[in-house]
């Protein structure tokens, strides 16, 4: 399984980093830096937006014994180690914790200098330290040849030293908001070793799948454990970043599919990406749309000024963690805010006709769709589709736990969503479900007005009709489907975020749909079709171009959802190829 992730971390576009750590180390040429990944936001006047501030430690050079920078780097990677071989030898990095990189140096005499964002800094008996937005010490148990500090301007410093190690030296590396540090050097054979037992553990805890995907499988197993923070401020729990380079903080939805995967391997973990969320319930039962270390987005003023969260779906999901854990525990600490969400998404946005609403674009999670483009708010069929959802999934809760009247009121109102839809938004000239702005219906045309599909409650010729427009290569059967806008709309843009490239976790909804409905053949196209986008690549990113298959240049890289769903679709796949394989047995049986 480490075999299938060896090399796969580059340092250029992926870098080494670890479970709970916010430290990004990277290579330019003969060099390396560490970004970290967080927000800074009340500091963004001094160093900028933190997807393009500058890294903490920049420009560390690897040292010759004369002084001299080496500049011929050989570089090796894996989960746990990264080696880096110059011409004094070996140096290998790991993490000795989240905010501790340990390199174990090779015996001989050389050096390294290197520059840190800091306002104060000296040298002492083992390496120095510095401090200022984020503290920096270096520590060695090598002999000192040399060791100097220099201020080059009023916010960095310089550090240079000479050592001779021996064997089992090494030199510590420690990132930290605290005013102590890590300075304790232990044997480095140990803390490597200890790292690859952990990444050996996660992986072997993973279900197996079908050869076919384990190589983009364990890698995107590696994104799910490497991606994690730990907790800090208004960071409850230990969470998934969407991605650690691109996107800090995290955002409702993308934990919710983030937790579908984590259930196979750790309960706890799966329901923790939930509990964050949850943790910062409002008082009228709104849940946020993000959580950053700093505080949370529950307004925007921008595009329209307005409360914003993220699409109901939590609540479905957590049957499926239920399905798969038994812990039916969670179902009773989870109920009462579910409950209290629920009912704001009903009396809080409901349209005249008894729909719901979207009062701002980014509670849709698709924030540039040109379904928000004439104004908000907007009464659409994916809301009220995850509102029956909602319910249909509320009322099986209120079944487990006991509470038989709620889950009655649960189901009558996922029927009377379901009618509403098909009276209000149906458009039978061109069989799909309309978005309305001010009465009106929208003419853009997306997989969202088919998505009425997954409620499995849609009368049959309109399930026909559906599915027509879903395979149909002029909307949404593209070469790599489904694309997030018809790509005969005028609106159509394949690199342009929501307005028309593919997302993983659409397609996934689409599977979830089609086996809804019975269309189980269907269903295992389109699963295909999805992973075998996903694996032309050699990382996993946040949406694909749906005619050639490409990395838009704004996607994400290291995309925590597209791995957690990759996941899931390569599970299912598995699962699909199993049942069919008996069958085939049964069937030879028989004859």
């Amino acid at each position: 399984m480490l075999a299938n992730l060896h090399n796969r971390i580059d340092l250029v576009t992926v870098p080494f980093t670890d479970r709970g750590s916010r430290l990004l180390l990277f290579r330019q040429g003969h060099q390396l830096f560490v970004r970290l990944s967080e927000r800074w936001a009340k500091w963004e006047t001094e160093v900028g937006h933190y997807r393009r501030r500058p890294p903490l430690v920049t420009d560390f050079t690897f040292l010759s014994a004369a002084g001299d920078p080496l500049v011929d780097i050989a570089v090796e990677t894996d989960p746990y180690c990264v080696r880096l071989q110059t011409a004094v030898g070996a140096f290998d990095w790991t993490f000795m914790d989240p905010e501790t990189l340990l390199v174990k140096l090779p015996t001989g005499r050389f050096g390294f200098e290197f520059t840190v964002y800091a306002q104060q800094g000296e040298a002492d008996y083992r390496g120095g330290a510095l401090r200022g937005k984020r503290n920096v010490a270096y520590t060695t148990n090598a002999h000192l040849l040399s060791n100097q500090v220099e201020a080059r301007d009023e916010d960095h410093f310089r550090v240079r030293i000479l050592i001779e190690a021996h064997l089992g030296d090494a030199l510590l590396l420690n990132i930290t908001p605290r005013l102590g540090y890590n300075r304790s050097v232990p044997a480095p054979d140990t803390v490597i070793e200890a790292s690859r037992a952990a990444w050996e553990s996660w992986l072997r805890a993973a279900p197996p799948v079908l050869d076919i995907y384990r190589r983009q499988y364990d890698y995107a197993w590696w994104i799910m454990r490497a991606g994690l923070v730990n907790t800090r401020y208004y960071f409850t729990r230990e969470a998934l970043l969407p991605s650690k380079i691109h996107y800090v903080g995290v955002w409702h939805w993308d934990q919710v599919f983030h937790a579908l995967a984590y259930r196979h391997v750790d309960t706890r973990l799966a329901e923790d990406q939930l509990r964050i969320v949850l943790d910062h319930q409002r008082a009228d039962g709104m849940l946020p749309d993000a959580i950053h270390d700093e505080g949370l987005v529950t307004h925007l003023s921008q595009p329209v000024d307005a409360d914003v969260t993220k699409p109901p779906i939590m609540t479905w999901a957590i049957l499926k963690l239920v399905e798969t854990s038994g812990h039916h525990d969670f179902l009773a600490e989870v109920y009462q805010p579910l409950t209290r969400w629920n009912n704001w998404w009903m009396s809080a946005n409901r349209n005249g006709n008894g729909l719901c609403q979207y009062q701002h674009p980014f509670s849709s999670g698709l924030d540039d769709s040109p379904l928000w483009d004439s104004g908000m708010p907007v009464v659409s069929p994916d809301l009220n589709t995850y509102l029956v959802l909602q319910n249909d999934s509320l009322a099986k809760i209120a079944r487990l736990i006991g509470e038989e009247a709620a889950a009655q009121q649960y189901e009558q109102q996922a029927e009377e969503l379901t009618s509403g839809m098909l009276k209000h938004l149906w458009d039978e000239t061109v069989g799909v479900f309309r978005a309305f702005y001010a009465g009106r219906p929208l003419a853009t045309i997306t997989p969202f007005n088919l998505l009425p599909l997954l409620t499995g409650r849609m009368p049959r010729p309109v399930v026909e009709r559906l599915i027509q427009n879903l395979l149909d290569p002029t909307l949404f059967w593209t070469p790599y489907p489904l694309p997030t806008v018809a790509v005969s709309d005028p609106d159509f843009d394949p690199m342009q975020m929501w307005r028309g490239p593919v997302w993983i976790n659409v397609n996934y909804f689409f599977v979830e749909a089609l086996k809804r409905v019975g269309r189980l053949e269907l269903a295992a196209e389109l699963r295909r079709k999805t992973l075998e986008l996903v694996m032309r690549h050699n990382d996993i990113f946040e949406y694909y171009n749906p005619i050639t298959g490409e990395r838009p240049p704004k996607a994400a890289p290291m995309y925590g959802w597209s791995s957690a769903l990759f996941i899931e679709l390569a599970l299912d796949e598995t699962a699909w190829q199993a049942k069919l394989a008996a069958q085939g047995a049964a069937a030879q049986v028989d004859r």
